[in-house]
């Protein structure tokens, strides 16, 4: 059945909205939404808001009989629980700004903060996490939670999520936060090391090819000292004959006859 818009005010439409698991009603208007379908409802609702149900709302009979056609009341309500917040902090400089969210540093703490606007007291925040079923729970403290990670490593890289859940209306809400996507990458210092270390290996491998190329072995050696005596004794030849055809007949006879 349908109510009719002058049956219906805020305080009853804070009853169905947490009825209906929802928030506090964000639009309650009456002649946008036509006429209504079915019957139309003749009470017109007294509630004073903390009611459970609609119909547990105190009702009387309508003055004027009557209600007009497109006066149809229409209700849209809002999430009960505002959408918290997630952020990443730490304390030792570890983070910067990634493509797909903040990278953290191997070996660095670091702590993510859930928060909500203060909406209602209480509740408690739940982290979860996309790289296992293991989940925290904390307090809401001034409605916020901090998780704290004394060293980051491999096994917390993935996708961080914050559930604020609370008892409100004599019921169990909850909302949840947007993705935070977490990246483990090597510290700077690590990656520096890292680094020069292999430049010093590839220069040592180097060097030590190059030794091992150009370094002669023994037999080398020999064979160049023996090499080198053959080259001294074919050129004194050389020029023993040189002088000879220079001395002509005459002088080659003297001086094998000085022989």
């Amino acid at each position: 059945a349908s109510v009719c818009e002058a049956d219906f005010d805020r305080q009853d439409a804070e009853v169905v909205c947490g009825e209906l698991g929802c928030g506090a009603p964000a639009a309650l208007q009456g002649g946008l939404y036509g006429e209504g379908e079915g019957q139309t409802w003749d009470k017109e609702f007294q509630c004073k808001g903390k009611e459970s149900l609609l119909l547990d709302c105190d009702t009387s009979d309508r003055e004027n009989n009557t209600c007009l056609p497109g006066n149809a009341v229409g209700l849209t309500c809002s999430d009960l629980l505002v959408q918290p917040d997630i952020f990443l902090t730490d304390p030792m400089g570890g983070v910067s700004r990634g493509h797909q969210g903040p990278e953290m540093f191997r070996g660095y703490s670091f702590t993510i903060t859930c928060s909500t606007q203060p909406q209602y007291p209480g509740g408690s925040f739940l982290l979860t996490f996309s790289g296992s079923n293991r989940t925290q729970t904390q307090p809401a403290v001034n409605h916020s939670a901090a998780f704290f990670f004394p060293a980051a490593d491999d096994s917390h890289q993935g996708n961080y999520s914050c559930v604020y859940e609370n008892y409100v209306f004599s019921h169990n809400f909850s909302s949840e936060s947007e993705l935070l996507s977490l990246t483990i990458t090597a510290s700077p210092l690590t990656a520096f090391i890292i680094r020069h270390v292999v430049v010093l290996l590839i220069l040592l491998t180097s060097i030590t090819t190059s030794y091992l190329y150009y370094k002669p072995t023994r037999r080398q050696k020999r064979v160049n000292r023996v090499s080198s005596m053959d080259l001294y004794v074919n050129a004194m030849e050389m020029v023993s004959l040189s002088s000879r055809a220079e001395a002509g007949p005459g002088e080659e006879r003297a001086a094998q006859g000085t022989e």
